[in-house]
């Protein structure tokens, strides 16, 4: 009797220490803030092996995998706009590396004439949420619905100013401490182009991007708004020898790291995880209205506990 009263008891405990993790649709808001940091070109085979001591911090006090999915091809547009659209090309219709539109009809089309993204659906759920996007490549500009964004640049590097995106990151994350905010380098691609994935360069580019990703999260602390923070770390493919866009593991495989506030610590995730889920993710750690129909991403709701 006395046994199967303890079972009882430990039985109520494990339900108990169950519901406190995050599984169901309508848990509410998991943080107020979240920081997206993207590397474009940025492969998970270089991981191990990089010099990137913020990256790994941030690895070991969140949820990770090495195994994220690009959508075919392994290439840029096609890929941000499925990290931001919650669907992949056949849906959103953007298919080649440079797509300024979509190349085939996209399957809905909203009030801004694009296939809904996240920054649409922020912008739908909070009408008055502080939201940008701060970019090195021109081309995020035509996959991320400009007009609900409450602002966007264009921010190149340059040899007089190669950390012109994160000071202008740091200080709209100190100024404005934006609800969503996406910063996307346009490296370490251009390094893999240049002198190959895998290289010494490749990796000395790797260390740099690194600092600013510190730079970042110290901004975020600066602001006082860590506590409420969820950072997202990713890239949209990899690479091989001097190029991608084929189906290799080193180009389709990329790493995404979460990390923040109601984030397990210290686990690697592993379920399937595709670059539509990123949006799907983002907007269930904001809370926001339900995901449209059309999106495929799934929310990972396992790395998240309250």
């Amino acid at each position: 009797m006395k046994r199967n009263l303890w079972r009882a008891a430990a039985l109520v405990i494990i339900c108990c220490a169950a519901v406190a993790c995050r599984s169901g649709k309508d848990a509410g808001p998991v943080a107020g803030h979240v920081v997206f940091i993207g590397l474009d070109g940025w492969g998970s085979y270089s991981l191990p092996q990089a010099d990137m001591p913020n990256v790994k911090a941030l690895m070991e006090n969140g949820c990770h995998t090495l195994e994220k999915r690009t959508v075919l091809p392994s290439s840029s547009a096609p890929n941000w706009a499925s990290m931001f659209m919650g669907a992949g090309p056949e849906l959103h219709g953007f298919t080649t590396w440079g797509s300024q539109s979509p190349d085939m009809p996209s399957r809905v089309v909203g009030a801004n004439g694009i296939f809904p993204t996240v920054f649409t659906l922020c912008r739908e759920s909070f009408p008055s949420s502080e939201t940008g996007v701060l970019y090195e490549w021109d081309g995020i500009k035509y996959v991320v619905d400009t007009l609900s964004l409450s602002m966007h640049e264009h921010l190149p590097a340059s040899a007089d100013s190669p950390d012109a995106l994160c000071s202008a990151a740091e200080k709209y994350l100190i100024d404005k401490k934006p609800m969503l905010a996406a910063i996307c380098f346009d490296e370490p691609d251009h390094a893999g182009h240049a002198f190959g994935h895998d290289t010494p360069e490749y990796y000395a580019k790797l260390h740099e991007l690194d600092g600013y990703i510190g730079r970042i999260v110290k901004a975020v602390e600066e602001a006082g708004i860590a506590d409420d923070t969820i950072f997202i770390v990713t890239s949209d493919h990899g690479g091989i020898g001097y190029g991608h866009g084929g189906i290799s593991m080193e180009e389709m495989e990329t790493p995404l790291i979460v990390c923040g506030k109601g984030v397990r610590k210290g686990c690697r995730i592993e379920e399937s995880v595709m670059q539509y889920d990123v949006a799907s993710t983002i907007a269930y750690i904001l809370g926001m209205n339900s995901q449209p129909q059309v999106w495929l991403g799934r929310p990972l709701t396992s790395l998240f506990c309250i």
